[in-house]
């Protein structure tokens, strides 16, 4: 009796997600900006998944926001995330603005909401059908933990603390 449920529970979902993506006339293309229910429903899937992911894996310590920190985080920065989310880590590049999701304007509140383990899982990890590439194979948990405290020095309507 539970098996059936679930297969008529499995049907149900797919029905609706079917008649749902063809009345937004679902457009697979990066290019135009989504729907808001594609935007709501894709960022309400993101922070349930990112939460979830940096709770079970815990991060590292991080380390304090000392000035030391900041400013590796910020060479690294310049280096590795710069290319899409800018030098400024504001202004989102030509290449940022053609991804979807458009990378972020690392100090608006979508960005800065998240908690440091989340962030750290973020950049570690990256986010998979997004433009966001994992870290993790190519630097050190200390250089992410710096990369945290950078994105943290990003304040909203203002570049960041230059060191």
């Amino acid at each position: 009796m539970k098996k059936w449920c679930v297969a008529a529970l499995v049907i149900i979902v797919v029905i609706v997600v079917a008649v749902v993506l063809a009345l937004s006339e679902f457009n697979l293309s990066a290019l135009p900006e989504p729907g808001r229910f594609e935007t709501i429903m894709a960022n309400a899937g993101k922070h349930w998944m990112v939460r979830r992911a940096a709770a079970h894996n815990r991060a590292p310590k991080i380390p304090a926001a000392a000035t030391k920190s900041v400013v590796d985080g910020e060479m690294t920065f310049g280096d590795q995330c710069a290319p899409c989310h800018g030098n400024d880590g504001r202004t989102p590049t030509a290449i940022g603005k053609g991804m979807y999701p458009r990378a972020l304007d690392l100090g608006s509140p979508e960005v800065q909401h998240w908690s440091d383990a989340e962030l750290f899982w973020i950049i570690k990890n990256g986010i998979r059908l997004s433009g966001m590439p994992g870290f993790g194979k190519s630097l050190s948990d200390e250089q992410i933990g710096n990369l945290v405290n950078y994105v943290r020095s990003v304040k909203p309507g203002a570049a960041p603390t230059k060191h």
